[in-house]
């Protein structure tokens, strides 16, 4: 490419779009890439403050800003997600689907931290509605060496973005607790995990109410997962309180524990376990009860990773320590507020 004098640039073509802002109306390209330049544009591209011009002139071993993002959107781009065409050098992915967005967060950085690209993505490990913006990716200058953009790709060597579609899936409850049992409270529990199981599509399939009886609640549990249940949920009954006797009883199906306990407030007596049989593996959750009354709690981190089959483990429970007093924050509007906070 050469620069030139915006007067002399009748004929010529442009190389990169050249945007117009007007405050409180528009923010766009007036003259997209591409466009040979008329007599009459000439006052349209002064009044934006280009009094000089880059005109396309194609360099060996050198890629225009458009190429640089085609790289960049391969580079991000899995199954489930659309892309937009290149808009002044920036092509955006958004989600084709529900489902939970995941990140290679090493492969993200190291491209970031590469020089001379980018590439910005929305918070991993939340939920995604269909159409959310998912990422942007463009080059820092007009143009960069061939070779450089090579050298990313190798940086990661699958898709850096993955979004995986919130499946259908069948939910058994069991309400635990004397309280609920003997009729002494009404059960306000089961409907706040039925509204938000309908959130990523989930039914329940079963619904039993027991007193403070291990093993009633340990076979209702093994029962439900026979007649096909892909995840059971305990209410109720997580604390030390010697009449507690949820955690017990999902220790007792033989579940793989994951962990009992998590670095959430509201929710740290939170109990994560796996039954596995067959090859499948069985989600079995034991909820504390603030899931009942808290708009957000340790449950809302971890049940858009179970509905998607993305399997968690004791090292990302623990990870959650960092934020993890954010779900308490009066003004938050979580999922949508990747920083636990709202305007």
């Amino acid at each position: 490419m050469k620069l030139i004098r915006t007067q002399d640039a009748a004929g010529q073509v442009l190389c990169h779009d050249i945007t117009q802002i007007i405050r409180g109306e528009k923010k766009g390209p007036v003259f997209r890439k591409g466009h040979v330049v008329r007599e009459e544009d000439i006052p349209v591209l002064l009044s934006v403050g280009k009094d000089q011009l880059y005109i396309w002139e194609k360099e060996e071993g050198m890629l225009h800003e458009n190429e640089a993002a085609e790289i960049l959107c391969r580079m991000c781009r899995n199954e489930h997600m659309e892309r937009s065409e290149v808009k002044e050098g920036k092509i955006e992915l958004t989600a084709a689907c529900d489902g939970l967005l995941k990140i290679n967060r090493p492969a993200l950085k190291a491209v970031n931290a590469f020089g001379e690209m980018m590439i910005a993505t929305v918070h991993g490990d939340f939920p995604v509605k269909k159409g959310d913006k998912l990422a942007g990716t463009r080059i820092i200058p007009l143009v960069i060496e061939e070779e450089k953009m090579k050298q990313a790709e190798k940086l990661a060597d699958q898709p850096i973005l993955k979004l995986m579609p919130f499946l259908q899936k069948k939910v058994g409850i069991v309400t635990t607790g004397n309280e609920v049992y003997y009729g002494r409270i009404q059960d306000t529990f089961t409907p706040v995990i039925e509204d938000k199981l309908k959130e990523y599509g989930g039914e329940v399939c079963s619904h039993v109410v027991w007193n403070d009886d291990h093993t009633k609640i340990t076979a209702s549990i093994l029962e439900m997962i026979e007649d096909g249940a892909d995840m059971v949920i305990c209410t109720g009954g997580m604390s030390v309180d010697p009449d507690d006797k949820t955690p017990l009883a999902i220790k007792n199906t033989g579940a793989r524990i994951v962990s009992y306990g998590a670095p959430v407030l509201p929710g740290a007596m939170f109990l994560l376990a796996y039954y596995e049989k067959d090859g499948k593996k069985v989600p079995v959750m034991g909820l504390p009860g603030c899931v009942m009354y808290a708009k957000r709690t340790i449950f809302d981190l971890v049940l858009p990773r179970v509905m998607a089959d993305d399997e968690v483990t004791a090292e990302s429970l623990a990870a959650l320590g960092e934020g993890g007093l954010c779900l308490s924050c009066p003004v938050c509007t979580f999922p949508n507020c990747g920083f636990g906070k709202g305007a």
